[in-house]
């Protein structure tokens, strides 16, 4: 593996290279446009000399506001390239939003397209990069990026409050393509069919930053829609694609043909839980093994997956190299035995250099040298991590913890749901008592004593469900996680 101290350090030599340059690297949904290793070594260069010419300087912070196509990648990977922190913004943000974001962190230069650039009122402290109107400009590469130099600016999914900025630093990003490429034996030979956000810590460092260290082509199709699946899968037949549960649970209506589904290995899966159930289903689907990882932003991106070929339905995976993943038990010390619950921490290399815009407009808010996720999990004899709850979403009822997980494994199994999803209910005598909401597989069919009985028949009596809401759909987040929160606020209006 590289030795360089950054991914963005190490592309130069390789996309030039007689191997590599004349390799597609990149092609849009129609496959009709496709830059090879070379064209995009040309023109990442061309854009990091423009962006310096109209003054972008090394570690400057420049957000993204563009429409999703090859030129915002190579936009990302240009900021980069000039020495500076590329942040992406979510789409269709309100100018509010998006001002609130800037000003959180510090960000007083946007580089946008002429589609985000007409409605959005920024005030004069902000400084508009428009890309047709670039400088022209000598081709440029930094080539004296430092490790713990920033790399990448995400925002946080936050469903309430203010969203906090994860400052992921150069080191991490090429720590995190390290520990995957190999993993997931990822080589020239590989398409990847990109679905995801542009925005998303998985959208860019696993399917865009590693896939061209290896030499991988990205095909980078228009933001998910399940009925688009099956005919980006007949004309590109990918090796790989990536999405989260609810993005494949929306795949299981639309017919694949096997002829689209041939050139897959696996597929991935992360960012939000996923039951056996679902599991099984889209695995034959889709003819080939579901690979579902585990990570957070703050870690840069992923920390455990499960291995091609090897995968545990049910398991978040091994750790990956270069990674140092553990249990740790309320007391403070690892949790060494398989079967026992802790807390899942991370250290190393892949750990963010701080939160920003948390304590003080553009002040960095340091990690502390452990990453404490938040997720309650365990591990096998074989080393595989599988979570068991989150410590926040643990309902207390009566003094017992309760993982809302196990319930809706258990309410997941039966052919009358379609999906669901556990919260606490506040209660004057238990503290909080667990409640589902619930998409039912036929509307017309609503039990909701069948699905009380199912609960009480598997788990014991702590876990009893004292209500269940049927509804239409679940209330997702930005990058389609089920918004927890949302359904325990309505609980309480």
């Amino acid at each position: 593996m590289h030795h360089d101290t950054s991914l963005i350090s190490a592309y130069p030599a390789l996309w030039q290279s007689g191997q590599w340059a004349s390799l597609p690297a990149l092609a849009d949904a129609t496959g009709t446009h496709t830059v090879s290793y070379g064209d995009l070594y040309k023109r990442v260069g061309a854009m990091a000399g423009q962006l310096r010419q109209a003054g972008v300087q090394p570690r400057q912070l420049v957000a993204l506001a563009m429409e999703r196509s090859p030129e915002s990648v190579i936009a990302i990977l240009g900021i980069m390239a000039a020495g500076a922190c590329p942040c992406p913004l979510e789409p269709r943000l309100t100018p509010q939003e998006i001002l609130d974001r800037l000003h959180s962190v510090g960000i007083d230069t946007v580089l946008v397209d002429e589609a985000n650039l007409h409605g959005l009122g920024f005030p004069q402290d902000i400084q508009l990069l428009m890309t047709e109107t670039l400088p022209k400009a000598p081709h440029y590469w930094a080539d004296n990026i430092q490790p713990d130099d920033p790399g990448l600016l995400l925002f946080t999914s936050g469903s309430t409050g203010r969203p906090k900025g994860v400052l992921l630093s150069h080191k991490g990003l090429l720590n995190n393509a390290k520990g995957v490429i190999p993993f997931t034996e990822l080589t020239p030979q590989d398409k990847l069919l990109h679905v995801m956000p542009l925005y998303h810590t998985n959208g860019l460092n696993n399917q865009i930053f590693s896939p061209f260290l290896a030499g991988a082509q990205v095909v980078l199709a228009s933001r998910f829609r399940a009925e688009d699946m099956p005919a980006l899968l007949d004309r590109h037949h990918p090796t790989i694609i990536t999405g989260v549960p609810t993005m494949y649970s929306r795949m299981l209506a639309q017919a694949f043909s096997i002829e689209s589904l041939a050139a897959l290995r696996f597929a991935r899966c992360g960012s939000a839980p996923i039951t056996k159930e679902l599991h099984a289903k889209i695995e034959a689907l889709l003819h080939c093994q579901l690979l579902v990882s585990y990570g957070l932003s703050e870690a840069t991106c992923t920390s455990t997956m499960n291995p091609p070929g090897q995968r545990k339905i049910g398991s978040i995976g091994k750790a990956l190299p270069f990674q140092h993943v553990y249990l740790r038990a309320s007391d403070g010390t690892s949790v060494d035995q398989p079967g026992i619950d802790g807390e899942i921490c991370i250290e190393g290399d892949s750990l963010m250099l701080g939160y920003l815009g948390v304590t003080q407009d553009g002040v960095l808010d340091p990690p502390p040298p452990i990453l404490r996720s938040g997720d309650l999990g365990r591990m096998d004899e074989d080393g595989y991590f599988y979570i068991t709850g989150r410590l926040k979403d643990v309902i207390i009822r009566g003094g017992e913890n309760i993982s809302p997980s196990l319930i809706e494994q258990v309410i997941s199994s039966s052919a009358e749901v379609h999906s669901c999803c556990v919260v606490g209910q506040p209660d004057s005598d238990l503290g909080e008592v667990p409640v589902a909401f619930v998409v039912p597989a036929n509307p017309l069919l609503q039990d909701k004593t069948s699905i009380q009985a199912l609960v009480s028949e598997r788990l014991s009596r702590i876990y009893r469900l004292e209500d269940v809401f049927f509804v239409d759909a679940l209330p997702e987040n930005s990058v389609g996680k089920i918004d927890r929160k949302a359904l325990a606020r309505s609980l309480q209006s």
